[in-house]
Parts: structure tokens; C-alpha cells; sequence
């Protein structure tokens, strides 16, 4: 079943000039997404590729320009005030910054039960407690985190508070934007870890954003690649990883940190050629290996057969 879908999200900023009045950066151009019930869908890209545009837009944070999004099977891109409020219940979001996400001032039990005052007023004070208590539990922090101050726990600490903040009003889906990209390796994988239990127990759908394709292997069963604002590659984890046929998803892939240097094969071209992004035709062409005359006429569109892996490029990798 599907639980978050979005339809051809468009999202345009203006930058420079007064009053805004400059050029228009368009930011995310024509995104599509189908997320399904107790999966993990990965949208992966540099910086600067639109992913985190992606994120805030079907968590309803700021605005589409074009598109729509359905969520549970309604549509909810023009909904406002109280009703999105009371539909954020089943999308929750965790930020990337553990610590610039959690109000310095508040102790720890009055800030992951932030959200049972919206959904469930009528919650007694010492009930909330309890399921604070029995949240940070399941995320694994004790009882004697609940009254003290965020500056008092570590990085991982934080990011546990940060994901039983948003669980506590038990959503359906989790929207993670680079969740575990500010702490120790170490660390990371223990939020990882934590992350697919959490999941398995509750059933949850999470739409992850990543630059680190390494975390996302770990953890994702689909992968969205975005370049330029625009998807270009999609697949399951294991086709878009073992065969890609995007030129960028291929970059990136070699561009992920390894434990043997000696085990790269051939040589990375593309990394030799002009950073940048065309303004006509393929946005990557400047970047491509494979780039072709024809390439400064493409409109973008799906190339492939398989709707189960598909890549928007006219030159694929074939071997």
C-alpha cells in the first residue's frame, strides 16, 4: 500500500536582487514520489540537488509551486492550519543537527512531548511522562534523561531524543533528512541499527535523504539519484547499486569512501571533467563522460523500459 505519494513537485527560489526580484533558481523540477507502507525510500544527491527541497515539501514546510502530494490516500497539497496539523500526526520529521533541532531551553521531557500537547490535549500531565518515558526507552536512553537539558547529552544522545520526538505521536512515516550525517561513524551505525528496529516493530515508512551512499546501502530498499533538482536515476537498492546507468550515479558511487583503495577499478573520467550544470538539454552534460551531440537537446524524459529501474539519460552505461 501506498502511504506518501507526490506527483510531479516543481519548486523554484529566487536569488538576488531586491525584494527577491532576481533570476529564478528552479530548485526541484517535476520530483515524483511513491513511498510504500514499511519501506525505506533513499534520495540521494550532492549538494545542492534538490533533495532536502524534496523533503520539506511533502512534509509540507514550505510550498510546492507545482504538483501535488497524497498522503494516506489524501490529497493534501492546499490543506492548511488546523487540519495540517492534526494530519502532521502521521509525518514526523528528524533534522540532521541533533542539537540546533532541540529548544536549549526546554528539559527534555516537555520537548518530546511537545507533540502530545497538539495531538492528545487531554493527556494529563503525569501521563504524558509516562509515554515520554516509555518513547526515550524504546529509542535507548533511560528515565533520568527526562529532566535535563539538551546541552547535556552527546551528539548520538541527541539524535535518540530527536527520533522519540517525532515518534511519540506515533506517525505512520518518518521523513529523515540526513539524520545521522553530523556524528561518529560509530555512532552512526547505532542510529542505523536503531532506525530498522524501530521500524520492524512499528511498521513505519521512511523517506530518507542522503549524500552518503555507503548509509544509504545500509539501510534503504529503494534509491531515488536527483541531480540539478531533477530525478535521473531509480531503482531498488541492489539494481541502481550493482548496475547503474546513470553517468552521475555511477560518479557517485565512485566517489564513496572505501576500506581498500586498491580494489578501485579502472580509472574515475568523470571526475576529470568541468564541474557544472548546463542550463539546456542533460543538466549533467558538462560533468558526462558519455556526453554526445545530442545531449544538448534532451528533454529529460524517462528512457528506460523497466519501471522498476529507471535512468533519464540517452547514453547509459551499458557494461
Amino acid at each position: 500500500m501506498t502511504v506518501l505519494k507526490a506527483e510531479s513537485l516543481s519548486k523554484n527560489f529566487r536569488r538576488g536582487g531586491l525584494w527577491g526580484g532576481g533570476a529564478a533558481l528552479k530548485a526541484v523540477d517535476n520530483v515524483s514520489i511513491d513511498l510504500k507502507e514499511g519501506e525505506t525510500l533513499a534520495i540521494v544527491g550532492e549538494s545542492g540537488s534538490g533533495k532536502s527541497t524534496t523533503a520539506r515539501m511533502v512534509m509540507r514546510l514550505i510550498a510546492a509551486d507545482e504538483g501535488s502530494i497524497h498522503l494516506l490516500g489524501k490529497e493534501i497539497s492546499h490543506v492548511r492550519g488546523k487540519r495540517l496539523r492534526m494530519l502532521r500526526k502521521h509525518i514526523q520529521m528528524v533534522f540532521q543537527d541533533p542539537f540546533a533541532s532541540l529548544n536549549p531551553r526546554m528539559k527534555i521531557v516537555e520537548t518530546v512531548g511537545e507533540g502530545l500537547r497538539v495531538h492528545q490535549p487531554k493527556l494529563s500531565k503525569a501521563e504524558r511522562r509516562v509515554r515520554v518515558a516509555q518513547t526515550l526507552q524504546q529509542c535507548g536512553m533511560d528515565e533520568e534523561a527526562l529532566d535535563r537539558y539538551p546541552h547535556q547529552f552527546s551528539g548520538g544522545q541527541r539524535q535518540r531524543i530527536g527520533i522519540a520526538r517525532a515518534l511519540i505521536v506515533k506517525p505512520k512515516i518518518l521523513v529523515l533528512d540526513e539524520p545521522v550525517s553530523a556524528l561518529d561513524v560509530s555512532v552512526q551505525a547505532q542510529i542505523l541499527n536503531l532506525l530498522k528496529e524501530i521500524q520492524t516493530q512499528q511498521n513505519l515508512s521512511y523517506l530518507f535523504i542522503s549524500h552518503d551512499l555507503s548509509v544509504v546501502q545500509h539501510i534503504a530498499d529503494r534509491v531515488l539519484v536527483m541531480f540539478a533538482g531533477r530525478v535521473v536515476e531509480q531503482g531498488t537498492v541492489t539494481d541502481v547499486f550493482e548496475s547503474p546507468k546513470h553517468p552521475y550515479t555511477k560518479m557517485l558511487l565512485a566517489a564513496r569512501p572505501i576500506d581498500y583503495p586498491h580494489e578501485r577499478t579502472g580509472k574515475d573520467e568523470i571526475a576529470e571533467v568541468s564541474e557544472g550544470i548546463a542550463d539546456t538539454g542533460c543538466a549533467f552534460r558538462l560533468r558526462c563522460s558519455n556526453v554526445q551531440d545530442d545531449c544538448a537537446d534532451f528533454d529529460g524524459l524517462d528512457q528506460s523500459d523497466d519501471p522498476e529501474h529507471s535512468y533519464h539519460c540517452l547514453h547509459p552505461i551499458t557494461d
